[in-house]
């Protein structure tokens, strides 16, 4: 079974993503980003604190390269959140200002490897932030954030078997 799970901040998304894995063994956790090496104290304390509150069996691996990580773990895997991955990609590639069909390229093409690594594992949960429910600044960052990240969204939903919502808690399934 592939989860995409989304919700605004502070939805109970990472929560609900969590108890769907709760049963399992050897679940790895993925926490998409580029600060893994500690210098990002904001990124090590959200780290720190899902680590905290998951079992304290599930593997926790901290990478840019989302895909590979997918790929080498043995049995589920959950990714929280989608939304820190992109940001690392569009940091790494340098585009926030670049024009939209070189960058819709790039992260097209990551996409791609995520999609085929969701595909090859038979269990995986992708927690990712839905930007049509939350306040996207109107300057050319923010839009760019806002429609690369729901074309993240989309893609990986086609990949998935179900999409949950989640807003305040309660959960819809799509």
């Amino acid at each position: 079974m592939r989860i995409l799970v989304t919700g605004g901040a502070r939805s109970g998304k990472s929560r609900h993503a969590e108890g769907l894995l709760s049963g399992a063994d050897r679940v790895t956790y993925i926490a998409p980003g580029r600060h893994a090496d500690g210098s990002d104290p904001d990124w090590d304390a959200r780290v720190a604190a899902h680590r905290a509150r998951r079992p304290a069996h599930w593997q926790t691996v901290e990478t840019a390269d989302l895909s590979a990580a997918i790929t080498a773990a043995d049995g589920p895997v959950l990714v929280d959140c989608l939304s820190t991955w992109l940001v690392a990609l569009i940091d790494d590639g340098r585009c926030w200002d670049a024009a939209a069909p070189e960058v819709d390229r790039m992260i097209g093409d990551h996409i791609d490897a995520l999609c085929t690594a969701v595909q090859e594992v038979p269990e995986a949960v992708l927690v990712t932030n839905e930007v049509g429910l939350g306040v996207v600044p109107a300057h050319r960052s923010g839009v760019l954030f806002r429609d690369l990240l729901g074309m993240v969204n989309q893609r990986v939903a086609e990949s998935c078997d179900e999409v949950h919502l989640v807003i305040s808690g309660r959960v819809l399934k799509l």
